[in-house]
Formats: structure tokens, sequence, C-alpha cells
């Protein structure tokens, strides 16, 4: 597969900036089609993208010979019937996380995956960002000493449209989102954990509603514990106030400290005797590009394959287990 011509289900916000236009930027790939239930949205996100064709239904795209690879840029609910029915139709596929609503339809994907053949991603792109790859790069170097514990805090206020209770934002709607906020932020966190530590041997959690806001949860603690004796705690709000905002991990080693943020991309620190050295890696415009640039080089046989599925469906069963999903 040389030339990858892609099809987008679900041109929404997400495909504007972070991910939509990083596909045209990588030789041997372009965006041919686009897919919106609202006919008008799609015709009007294929003229300002220059996309040549546009659809309001899922199937027509999917059944467009000139599409050989689907991205599914839907909410999580509709990942899993969107990707399978690209796979048996010889699509390779490239999903939004988290990879579905549940552990189950992550299964279920995967493997449709190995049975078709067709490759299937998963869109966790922080691990290809610089950023990221300094901290790793710190903890590989061994800078911290032994690995002690790690601690997570991310605290966040509800924001507005969460007040509008005639129409919540679906991130919110289980029955969509397949949980609330902590799927659609904290899934980032545990992939990188996942990329950080190593598979996880324990999962325990417990999550609440405080401010009743949305039926789904707005705080979560957590504990993970990792092969190699690893323990991990979080806590996760998303009913915080103005003032207690928080966005920071916290990796505990014999010699040193390290300190960085998931979504602020504050100076990541290293704090140690000698004292605190900070680095600020910059991100592309296109926050998923390095992500995209590798996943199409793999579809053009100019990688080895490693599609990053299997990563993903652990990222969903930790976190329906810390949600008691399973």
């Amino acid at each position: 597969m040389q030339q990858i011509n892609w099809g987008i289900i679900g041109c929404g916000n997400v495909t504007e900036l972070k991910s939509g236009p990083a596909f045209s930027k990588v030789d041997g790939s372009r965006v041919v089609a686009v897919m919106r239930r609202d006919a008008e949205k799609a015709r009007d996100y294929a003229r300002r993208h220059q996309v040549p064709a546009w659809y309001s239904r899922a199937d027509d795209l999917i059944k467009d010979p000139g599409v050989n690879a689907v991205y599914v840029a839907t909410p999580p609910s509709s990942h899993a019937e969107y990707a399978i029915r690209a796979m048996q139709n010889g699509k390779a596929v490239y999903v939004e996380k988290p990879m579905a609503s549940g552990y189950r339809e992550c299964q279920e994907m995967q493997q449709v995956s190995q049975r078709t053949g067709r490759p299937l991603y998963v869109a966790y792109y922080r691990r290809f960002l610089p950023y990221f790859n300094h901290v790793r790069n710190i903890l590989e170097q061994g800078k911290l000493g032994q690995l002690l514990y790690v601690q997570v805090d991310f605290h966040i206020p509800p924001r507005k449209e969460d007040y509008n209770t005639a129409e919540l934002p679906w991130r919110v709607i289980p029955e969509i989102a397949g949980a609330g906020y902590f799927y659609d932020l904290a899934s980032h966190q545990i992939d990188l954990f996942d990329w950080f530590f190593g598979k996880a041997r324990e999962v325990t959690g417990s999550h609440y509603n405080r401010r009743g806001l949305y039926k789904s949860e707005d705080l979560v603690y957590a504990r993970i514990v990792y092969e190699t004796g690893l323990p991990l705690a979080g806590t996760w709000c998303f009913a915080a106030d103005d003032s207690q905002n928080t966005d920071i991990i916290r990796i505990f080693g014999t010699q040193a400290t390290l300190e960085f943020s998931t979504f602020a991309f504050t100076p990541v620190k290293l704090i140690s005797k000698d004292g605190v050295t900070e680095d600020l890696p910059p991100n592309p415009e296109n926050i998923q590009y390095w992500l995209i640039k590798n996943m199409i080089e793999e579809l053009q046989g100019k990688r080895e394959r490693n599609d990053n599925c299997e990563a993903a469906m652990r990222t969903n069963w930790i976190m329906d287990t810390i949600l008691g999903k399973i």
C-alpha cells in the first residue's frame, strides 16, 4: 500500500487542526473523502479542506473504492461499529481514543483486525510527541535512580457546557462516551504510563459523582501497580474550583524527582540535590502529526508494522476496572 487515500468518518472539531491536515503532510498520503451526518457540514468541511468527496452516510464512505484507509473520529460508542465495518471492507483503520466505549468492544475490534489482516491503530499520539519522548529518555537514562512511586493529580473545573442540563456534552454521557471525562482525558495518561512503565498487574479504584451536574463520574481515585512492582496513585477531579486547577505527574526516584503535565505542557522538571533543570520540547502544528506520519510509513512498508491496538486495549481494560465496568 504505497498511496494512502483516507476517508474521515466524523469530520468534527478534532479533525480541523489536531489531526485532519496532518494526513496530507506525509508523502504518499491524502484525504480523499469525509463524512458527517449533517450533509451541509460535511460539504463545508470538504470545501474548506479541499477534499474531493463528501458523504452523509458512513457506509457510502466505507464502500468508496477510492478510499483504502479510514479514520474514525466519532464519539467512542460508534468506534467499534465503524472500525469493524471498515476492516471487513478491506480498509486499514485509525480510530480516535479511547479505542472504544468498553473493553469488550476493543476485543471485538482486535479480533476483526486479526481475522481480516487489516491494520488497526488508535490515536494515542502523545507517545510520539517530543515532550513525552523527553520524559521517557530521562527515565531510560536512569537519572531518577530506582523508581519508588508515581503520583498523578489532575483537577479541572466543570466546563460551561456541563451546566446545560438540557443539552449536555457527549463526553459526559456514558451511553456515548463510555463514561465521563475520565474516559476522555485520563486515557491519554494511562496510555503513557503503559509506555513508560510497562503492563499493569494490579488495578483498583473508586469513583463518585460529587456535583451532580451529569450522571457520569466527576471524581476518580485509582491505584495501579505495574509488573516491575512500581506503584502509581492518581486522583482525577472534574468538579474542582478554578483555584484548584492542577495537571501534574510526579515520578519519585531514589536520586531525583521528575515533574511534568499531560495537557498544560508545562516545562519538564528534573529535581535533584544538584538543583532543577527544565526543558520544554515543542509540539507540531498538528498535534497528531508524528503518530500519523509513523502510521502511514508503516502502511507503506517503510517501517516495521507495530499496531498499537494491544496497548490501547490495556488502557480500556484499566479504565473499565477502575470504574467497575468489568
